[in-house]
């Protein structure tokens, strides 16, 4: 059942008014309005762009074959349901692919790669603390939609809101989120289980530097642990340019985990006591240790 849910909604994404949230010229995915039988894709190049790659699942071989009611349900919709079937990733191993996984996601490998062009470039979504919920474009290049005698616009505010949306003391339009960041290292691995060391992407875009998704996925983790971390001063980007945090000994190391980051310098915005989702920093800064600890034993 939750699979033909999978499906369903995937088959929306790909066809609503005909060609879906997929954007060709871009390759990005757009919201798409549809109003009184207008129908605009909204070019805002935004985290909507981006959740598309969350819906992704490897599937085991070992696994499927432990449940034979699901695996005939689901070999049943793939072969008598293609007009839906054909708008998800299902990958089947290649021969000499060395195991047993099969891939189940939204976007095709393709779509994946040019999605990541904009995900690794710094002047988009690549920040110095993680990936932006807005592309840094938008700050020389406002999105401005005009209806009648009205017009909206979309730009780039790094850290607080420059307008009275989202309650006023929140803000989606620049700044870095951790739920959304974890997602996006967690799709990354993902990707990378199946496709492996075959799939290697540029970081950041423009760089002509090659990495692996598993790669990737680390180095937007290490940018996120970052935003905790002091640098030689004692100073932590979170904390901005509060001396007290850097000097004061009843404050140095009394970390704030707010409610989002700047997008331009990680400093912490918003709400600084009461967001648990930030506390996913936690598995970035312990896998960072990890490594540190194999690379000081000369493990690899």
């Amino acid at each position: 059942k939750f699979f033909e849910h999978f499906v369903a909604i995937a088959d929306a994404m790909n066809t609503l008014g005909g060609t879906g949230l997929w954007d060709e010229q871009d390759g990005f995915y757009y919201d798409r309005l549809h109003a009184d039988g207008l129908e605009v894709p909204l070019r805002v190049r935004s985290l909507v762009g981006l959740v598309p790659l969350f819906a992704v699942e490897v599937l085991e071989d070992r696994v499927m074959d432990r449940l034979p009611g699901f695996k005939k349900r689901l070999s049943w919709f793939l072969q008598s349901r293609q007009d839906l079937a054909r708008h998800i990733s299902y990958l089947q191993p290649a021969a000499d692919a060395g195991h047993g996984h099969r891939l189940l996601a939204i976007p095709s490998r393709e779509r994946l790669e040019r999605v990541l062009r904009y995900l690794l470039d710094e002047a988009e979504f690549l920040a110095p603390g993680g990936v932006r919920s807005l592309s840094r474009v938008h700050r020389e290049h406002p999105y401005v939609f005009r209806v009648g005698h009205e017009e909206y616009r979309v730009e780039y505010a790094p850290a607080e809101s420059s307008a009275g949306l989202f309650g006023g003391n929140s803000n989606w339009r620049g700044p870095i989120w951790f739920p959304m960041n974890y997602l996006i290292v967690e799709a990354l691995e993902r990707y990378h289980h199946f496709y492996g060391d075959d799939l290697q992407v540029e970081l950041a875009t423009g760089s002509g530097r090659r990495v692996t998704l598993k790669a990737a996925a680390q180095e937007i983790a290490t940018r996120l642990s970052r935003i905790f971390l002091p640098d030689a001063r004692g100073r932590r980007p979170c904390h901005g340019g509060d001396e007290r945090f850097a000097r004061d000994p009843h404050w140095r190391d009394l970390v704030l985990f707010h409610e989002y980051f700047s997008g331009d310098d990680s400093r912490g915005c918003g709400a600084s006591h009461q967001t648990g989702w930030t506390a996913l920093a936690v598995r970035f800064l312990e896998d960072l240790a990890r490594a540190r600890g194999a690379d000081r034993r000369g493990e690899k």
